[in-house]
């Protein structure tokens, strides 16, 4: 698969989808609300989201929205392309989130939407200058990444347990509000919504592999309320615990 670049009209039909390669949502005009993975942002002229491959995402513009949208290639195609660019542009490819263009990088995008992207060579030269753009797009003196890996390790490792945003800065060696703020330009979400989303991804695995009691389920990702846990986890897939249980039933899982 080569990288695609394609115009989409979007209105307000939502749309609910995922697909098995990551993709960029650039704004041309018009306002799309978008979420991945329950993290919401709204894509605007020269915005963009990220939706990492395989993630859960909805959208829909009630009065109507361009965008220019970059499919991309679940192969080696960046590293090809980018170079030593390829992984800070797979790292932002991992997590969802939303960030604005420059100017530079909206005349870009302006050209690129009123060229010729259907054609093979200039989607492929298009979508390089815009990742090479986005991932030279790091503020000065803060080339050292986030320890996201170890981060989510930790979070992991004590789901059950009350976690504060002060526990995550330290183990980035960051005080709380710089570490805040890094999290937040890094992923797109706060550290207190990625905390909430990793325990309600592992209820989910719980509740689809297993028998526990919901209480217990609940418990164990960290919840002392069972309906709160009900609630988090009606707003993050739309379903209820029992629903979710009833629907692997129904696949013929349980």
């Amino acid at each position: 698969m080569l990288p695609a670049l394609s115009l989409r009209h979007y209105s307000h039909e939502v749309l609910c989808h995922s697909h098995d390669h990551a993709q960029l949502v650039f704004g041309l005009t018009g306002e799309l609300q978008f979420e991945v993975e329950g993290l919401g942002s709204r894509v605007l002229r020269h915005h963009l989201a990220v939706v990492p491959a395989e993630a859960r995402h909805t959208c829909g513009s009630p009065r109507g929205s361009q965008c220019l949208v970059l499919d991309l290639p679940a192969n080696d195609w960046l590293a090809r392309q980018l170079g030593h660019h390829a992984d800070n542009i797979q790292r932002l490819l991992e997590r969802p989130g939303a960030l604005q263009l420059d100017p530079t990088q909206g005349q870009l995008l302006n050209w690129l939407a009123n060229g010729p992207i259907n054609d093979a060579v200039i989607a492929g030269q298009g979508a390089a200058l815009l990742l090479g753009s986005l991932a030279c797009q790091q503020p000065a003196g803060e080339a050292a990444r986030l320890p996201l890996s170890a981060l989510d390790h930790y979070i992991e490792q004590h789901v059950a347990h009350p976690l504060q945003v002060a526990d995550l800065a330290r183990l980035a060696g960051l005080s709380v509000a710089r570490f805040h703020a890094r999290f937040l330009a890094d992923t797109g979400r706060t550290p207190m919504e990625h905390i909430r989303q990793l325990r309600l991804q592992r209820a989910e695995q719980l509740l689809r592999d297993s028998e526990l009691p919901v209480g217990e389920i609940a418990a164990r990702v960290g919840y002392t309320s069972q309906s709160a846990f009900t609630a988090a986890l009606s707003r993050h897939l739309g379903m209820t615990p029992r629903q979710l249980r009833r629907d692997r039933q129904a696949l013929g899982h349980g």
